[in-house]
């Protein structure tokens, strides 16, 4: 008799009532890149739910200005892979708030002709590795100053689980540029930590998106193989991953440095999966 899978404990979804948050961030600033959607949005809003006065950076001028407006927040229009935009857009943070407390380096993309190393081109990884972990450098490069000032900053990269685990339905540049995330993050870490600027890597697991709904509602197949992997049998919700944001973002994990954060639903920990 074939046993029937474990059924994780349900998530609230939209709608339902709130778990109470802490207002751990009162009186900080935090700037988010790809504020617009996903966890940038999750992100901006728990972070305004817990006091942080809130500047949404996306390159995409509607979905940033809305996620600003949501939160009370301000609005910059951002290319991350560029130099110039994002000393602006770290120097507007500080101009209208006096100072730039957490800074989520959250912007990245994952397109469909990165794949395979024998099938991505020079010019699908060069995108992939400039929106992905140059921009992260120009992010940290450019917020470590302000930090500095005031002696104090949580600085947060969006890796991923990737990071540490190779898959055989390679994307190959997406995987070097978020190891390169995580050895920044690590490094910067190290560096600064004296100083009292802490610097860690966020290692998401697969994330419910509208997107991955789409694509999965098409192939049900595809995404029970992908499922299968998941301890916890299901995928994250944004919101789960703001949580952790919040969390490192706070003093709560003020001896929290140099590290990765796995919110990954158990997948690098698992060598088989419950059924």
């Amino acid at each position: 008799m074939t046993q029937k899978p474990h059924q994780p404990h349900r998530p609230r979804e939209s709608g339902e009532a709130d778990a109470p948050v802490c207002r751990r961030l009162v009186g900080r600033t935090a700037v988010i890149t790809g504020a617009g959607s996903g966890i940038g949005l999750a992100s901006a809003r728990r972070l305004a739910a817990e006091g942080a006065a809130v500047v949404c950076a996306d390159v995409d001028e509607t979905a940033g200005k809305a996620a600003a407006e949501e939160v009370g927040g301000l609005f910059v229009h951002t290319d991350v892979t560029d130099p110039a935009m994002v000393e602006a857009l770290f120097d507007e943070a500080y101009e209208t708030f006096g100072s730039v407390d957490v800074a989520f380096n959250n912007a990245g993309i994952s397109p469909p002709e990165d794949d395979s190393i024998l099938t991505t081109d020079l010019a699908a990884w060069r995108k992939v590795q400039e929106v992905n972990l140059t921009s992260v450098y120009l992010c940290c490069k450019a917020v470590l100053p302000y930090m500095r000032r005031h002696g104090r900053g949580s600085i947060i990269n969006t890796a991923s689980f990737v990071a540490r685990m190779g898959a055989a339905t390679s994307q190959i540049s997406y995987t070097a540029s978020k190891g390169g995330v995580l050895a920044m993050s690590r490094e910067l870490g190290v560096q600064f930590a004296r100083e009292g600027i802490r610097v860690n890597a966020l290692s998401p697991g697969p994330v419910d998106t509208p997107l991955l709904r789409e694509l999965f509602a098409a192939d049900p197949e595809r995404a029970a193989r992908r499922l299968v992997h998941v301890p916890l049998g299901r995928f994250a919700r944004p919101e789960e991953i703001a949580a952790a944001v919040a969390f490192l973002a706070s003093d709560d994990s003020s001896f929290i440095t140099a590290g990765e954060f796995l919110v990954d639903g158990g997948i690098a920990g698992a060598y088989v999966t419950p059924v």
